[in-house]
Parts: structure tokens; C-alpha cells; sequence
């Protein structure tokens, strides 16, 4: 890129920054990386999962209510084809319905193609969909087990002694202790500071597993040659 259509690509993303603010910001970025994961999703892929790391599904609390979600869009967009008489009223509220079908399952898409990773390493990543994105190096990861809980309703939610939740149908099941304190985004872009991790996966024993897979212990040393 030369250098005056640098300066303006610059110019112009400071403009966008000073004028949208950062909420706007984050939901336009956060729905069209939903509409990513959703040819991401067609396509039977899934996103930056590495060779040799663990993908950790997390839908199955959520699966069957995003699916009844977009079976009560599709009913109500032909009812209200039906009931509305009026051409343009009724073009505009289809292209709103089918707008707002597809973003549902791009949503799930999303939570889909993006799993929670847990590296070769050690590493852990805990997603949900396009909306959080965490990583914990593998230094950071004190101890992992099995832990099913349910807090209240929200996705992202902070405790005063710094345990962070992120459920999937009101539930987490897995804890994941630190060694020190990570710090996170929230999906609308505020930050926090968490100590001890708790999240969801369909298959929580598994995600352990992984997190605490035994390290080789150390070669003993030679004994020393007879006098």
C-alpha cells in the first residue's frame, strides 16, 4: 500500500473511532464475525484450532433453544406475509425477518466453529462464539478439574473474588485454577482481571484431561561406573 492511502486508511479509522462509539463498534465487528463463522460453518470448518490441539465443544446447553429461536422467526415471517397486506411494509419486514434468521444461526455457527482450545502445550482458549476470546498460557495454569455450577443468566460474569464465569445455558463444568491473575474483554469491550476461570464444556472430563495430561517424568540419571 503506498503511502498516501495509508495515511488516509489511518485517518479514516481514527474518524470512524472518534465518531462510533466503541459499543457500536464492537456489535458490528462481533456480527460480521458471526456471518464468518457461518461460512466457516457451511464449509465444515472450524477456526484456529491448531494441529495437535483439543477442540472443546460448548452448544449443548444451547443448541435445541437456538434452534426453536430460528423455528419461531421462520413462523413469524409467514404469518406476518400473510396477514400483511401492504407490498412495501411487507418487503421491508422480510428482509428484516430473514436478516434476523440468519444472524441467530450465525450466532450458533459462531459458537460452533469456535470452540474452547486446549493446546499441545497445555495452553488453554475458552470462546464463545465471536463474542469472548480468552487465553491462558499454559505457565498460567495452576490446576484443572471437573466443577458443575450454575450461575445467573449472564454470559461473561465476574465475582469480587476475581472467579470468572462464562456459561452456556446457565452452567458451567469446568474450574480452572491460576497461578496469577489473566485479564479479559468483556464482549462490549470493558475489561476485568480474573483469577480463577469457570466455563462450560459438553465434555468436561475430557477438557481435564487434557489441562492435566501428566507430564514424562525425568529421566534418571546413570548410576555412577563400578570402582
Amino acid at each position: 500500500m503506498s503511502r498516501p492511502f495509508a495515511r488516509a486508511a489511518v485517518w479514516a479509522k481514527g474518524v470512524a473511532e472518534t465518531l462510533i462509539p466503541l459499543v457500536a463498534r464492537r456489535l458490528v465487528l462481533h456480527e460480521a464475525r458471526a456471518l464468518h463463522s457461518l461460512g466457516l460453518w457451511v464449509l465444515r470448518r472450524r477456526h484456529q484450532v491448531p494441529e495437535g490441539a483439543l477442540a472443546v465443544a460448548y452448544t449443548g446447553p444451547q443448541t435445541a433453544m437456538m434452534y426453536g429461536m430460528i423455528f419461531v422467526s421462520v413462523i413469524e415471517t409467514v404469518a406476518l406475509a400473510l396477514v400483511i397486506p401492504w407490498p412495501v411494509v411487507h418487503a421491508v419486514l422480510l428482509v428484516v425477518d430473514v436478516y434476523g434468521v440468519v444472524l441467530v444461526l450465525a450466532l450458533h455457527a459462531a459458537c460452533v466453529v469456535r470452540p474452547h482450545v486446549v493446546g499441545s502445550d497445555g495452553s488453554l482458549r475458552i470462546r464463545y462464539g465471536a463474542l469472548f476470546d480468552l487465553r491462558v498460557p499454559a505457565a498460567t495454569i495452576a490446576a484443572a478439574r471437573v466443577d458443575r455450577r450454575y450461575p445467573d443468566g449472564r454470559l461473561v460474569r465476574l465475582g469480587p473474588d476475581g472467579v470468572l464465569d462464562l456459561a452456556v445455558g446457565s452452567q458451567t463444568t469446568v474450574t480452572v485454577e491460576l497461578t496469577e491473575p489473566v485479564t479479559f474483554v468483556r464482549p462490549l469491550g470493558r475489561r476485568g482481571v480474573a483469577r480463577t476461570l469457570r466455563f462450560h464444556a459438553d465434555d468436561p472430563r475430557e477438557a481435564v484431561t487434557a489441562l492435566t495430561r501428566v507430564r514424562p517424568e525425568a529421566a534418571p540419571e546413570p548410576s555412577a561406573a563400578p570402582q
